[in-house]
């Protein structure tokens, strides 16, 4: 849909709660098996740039058009993660998306498990997936 070739890194740990990126999603889940979240984190040229993409407009500052943007490409990815999971017999329920931004703000998941990072390299920047469950 952003019409950007996203070409995954290799994944790691994270050790401090401060984002990886300029706009961050936060959306927590819960179920009976397990509770967690999931952040996206965008640099301010790749979401700039999926906005112009996705909904035909050029940004030059995260405004509420970004904001909300990144709180909906978050509900998607999660949505999609949830029906993945789903199949695989993980049932959990989504909260309201959060969506923080500014510059080295902080990301807090709920739960205290160890946070994964999955990279996104794009020629406009990174971006950054962050997966933080408990079970």
């Amino acid at each position: 849909m952003a019409r950007i070739e996203a070409r995954p890194g290799k994944p790691y740990l994270k050790n401090e709660r401060t984002s990886l990126g300029d706009v961050s999603g936060l959306i927590g889940l819960t179920g009976n098996q397990m509770k967690g979240s999931l952040a996206i984190s965008f640099s301010e040229s790749v979401i700039f740039q999926v906005a112009e993409n996705m909904l035909g407009e050029r940004v030059d500052s995260v405004n509420d058009l970004v904001t909300d943007l990144v709180g909906e490409i978050t509900n998607m990815v999660t949505g999609g993660a949830k029906r993945t999971l789903s199949e695989m017999g993980y049932d959990f329920d989504l909260a309201i998306p959060g969506v923080v931004a500014g510059k080295n703000h902080v990301i807090t998941h709920k739960t205290s498990g160890q946070t994964i990072i999955l990279p996104f390299h794009t020629d406009q920047g990174d971006f950054f997936v962050e997966i933080c469950f408990e079970g």
